[in-house]
């Protein structure tokens, strides 16, 4: 049997021909939609001189007139932005902080699901410049209730980021991406109860978010009813 490996594309950035992504096609599920591609950015985000070639890219659609005083991260993207606060700096954007030099900081959920950021790390938000750094944006629900938070903090989100982003505005914000869905030929989401494969009774292979995938296996017991396991 094919692995999902096995199906996996390698696509380069539009402009820049050191970053690459793996697409694997397929039947995926996110906490709230299913797409028929996993976009796997694990090497962006985890090897030191992808990830600062991730961050010069980005660092790229901002005029330096901006003012950065934090980035705060999701979906496992901090070396990335790590490295794009050095590329700010590089470059001469301006922050307000004692320090003269740019906080980079993630939100963490608590019990009930809700992103917080403890009392330590408020200050690095509350009247901050702040930059929104994702890996993937399909729905952008994850960018709003990041929004949500940063603002819920005092800080003012002035841009947001993401490696890869299939919509142009969240908010009314522009969504700055190295890749976008023109890059993924044939990439498609689909809400929970609108997916065509989920139709035609393809199984799902695998549960996906920012940081990776869990593969599924089925098995049906003694009754033929459908259950589900992570490998």
């Amino acid at each position: 049997m094919e692995t999902m490996e096995a199906r996996m594309v390698k696509l380069y950035a539009r402009n820049n021909n050191h970053v690459a992504l793996h697409a694997i096609p397929g039947h995926f599920a996110t906490s709230h939609s299913h797409i028929n591609f996993y976009i796997d950015m694990t090497s962006l985000k985890t090897r030191a001189n992808e990830a600062q070639e991730v961050a010069k890219s980005l660092a790229g659609d901002y005029v330096n007139s901006t003012v950065v005083d934090t980035i705060v991260c999701m979906d496992g993207t901090e070396v990335v932005g790590a490295y794009l606060a050095q590329e700010f700096e590089k470059r001469g954007f301006r922050n307000t902080n004692l320090h003269d030099t740019i906080y980079v900081v993630t939100p963490e959920y608590n019990a009930n699901n809700q992103l917080i950021f403890r009392d330590n790390t408020i200050p690095a938000i509350k009247g901050k410049n702040v930059i929104l750094l994702l890996a993937t944006t399909t729905t952008g629900l994850t960018v709003r209730r990041s929004l949500e938070c940063v603002q819920y903090y005092g800080g003012t989100v002035h841009g947001i980021s993401s490696i890869f982003s299939t919509v142009k505005k969240v908010g009314g914000m522009e969504v700055h991406s190295v890749f976008n869905a023109d890059d993924v030929p044939g990439y498609q989401a689909f809400g929970r109860d609108e997916c065509p494969y989920c139709k035609k009774g393809f199984a799902i292979e695998a549960m996906v978010n920012g940081f990776g995938y869990s593969q599924i296996i089925k098995k049906l017991d003694k009754g033929k009813k459908m259950l589900f396991y992570h490998v």
